[in-house]
């Protein structure tokens, strides 16, 4: 995409794309645990989400007559799916197998730290923000609360202890994602943002087919035994969760500044938690509340010079 028009998208384009990243992401943490809980393998579920998702976004730019293979394109947007959706993505899918849907989104909110931390480029802006430095050190102060409950659990011997090991996957997760999406945005690549993102998705799809053949996810699964509702939950994250919320995500990468599109993970854990609580029974504890609106209350601190000047030219895309 021209960097003329990423400098100056419409409005209202920004507006849905938000929208769809907010709302639809926050939804695809419930309709994962839906899919994971009726049988779905994890690295199999991953697998077939995003190679039927890649194949149809690139099929569709095919038929618009789009250039499809491009070596350097396919290299970088291959390096870029795998940090997202295996690394990050395949970190919450794997790890809802054992915490509940809101727990994990409420960890993956501490991602626009990550961002802050990890992009170079606007060192010079964030880091000389003392409202950037506080929001830090605050936001760490919420993501050592979301653990002290397991962490006093595994000193103790309690059973919380085994869901820490999940909850530092995810802490992984997290930085892979804020890795791949600054990969993404400062790589120089031709062609067009549904055609990368198509890669991306498929190059994730291809990774998860060996981990799932290694953990014999196939042996001895009973297809006919999948419930309907998981089948659902398949197709809304194909088409929702994949083709539209993560082209969405990847086209803001392009148009507004990293730490702004990160945003997506003050809106995401109360979509994803409220949906756990009246659909699935979750519950969520007060530490654990509390924790949340303690980082909730730290990366909109980051950001808040951002919202009150206009975005200084250095945080403009490149290319």
């Amino acid at each position: 995409m021209p960097s003329k028009l990423q400098r100056s998208p419409s409005t209202l384009l920004v507006i849905i794309a938000f929208a769809t990243v907010y709302i639809v992401w926050g939804s695809t943490y419930f309709f994962i645990k839906v899919a994971v809980g009726g049988g779905f393998p994890p690295f199999l579920l991953g697998a077939i989400r995003f190679l039927i998702a890649g194949v149809l976004l690139m099929t569709w730019c095919a038929i618009r007559g789009e250039k499809i293979f491009v070596a350097k394109n396919i290299l970088y947007s291959a390096v870029t799916g795998i940090l997202l959706l295996f690394v990050a993505n395949g970190a919450v899918i794997w790890s809802e197998q054992t915490l509940p849907s809101g727990m994990v989104a409420i960890l993956v909110s501490s991602t626009p730290i990550w961002f802050v931390l990890l992009d170079k480029a606007n060192w010079s802006i964030n880091l000389k923000s003392r409202a950037t430095i506080i929001g830090l050190l605050i936001g760490f102060a919420g993501v050592f609360l979301l653990f002290s409950e397991q962490i006093s659990g595994s000193l103790s011997g309690g059973l919380s202890a085994s869901k820490l090991p999940w909850m530092l996957l995810l802490l992984v997760g997290s930085v892979a994602w804020a890795s791949g999406s600054l990969y993404s945005k400062y790589k120089s690549t031709e062609g067009s943002v549904q055609v990368n993102t198509a890669w991306q998705m498929f190059a994730a799809g291809v990774v998860f087919i060996p981990c799932s053949f290694l953990h014999n996810e196939i042996t001895g699964l009973q297809w006919q035994n999948i419930p309907a509702n998981s089948w659902y939950a398949l197709l809304y994250l194909i088409l929702f969760g994949s083709i539209a919320g993560f082209s969405a995500y990847v086209w803001l990468l392009q148009v507004r500044p990293a730490t702004q599109v990160s945003t997506y993970a003050y809106v995401n854990p109360v979509i994803a938690v409220i949906l756990g609580i009246v659909f699935a029974g979750e519950s969520i504890s007060l530490v654990q509340i509390t924790g949340l609106f303690i980082i909730l209350g730290s990366v909109l601190l980051i950001n808040l010079a951002k919202y009150r000047k206009k975005q200084p030219a250095k945080e403009l895309v490149a290319g």
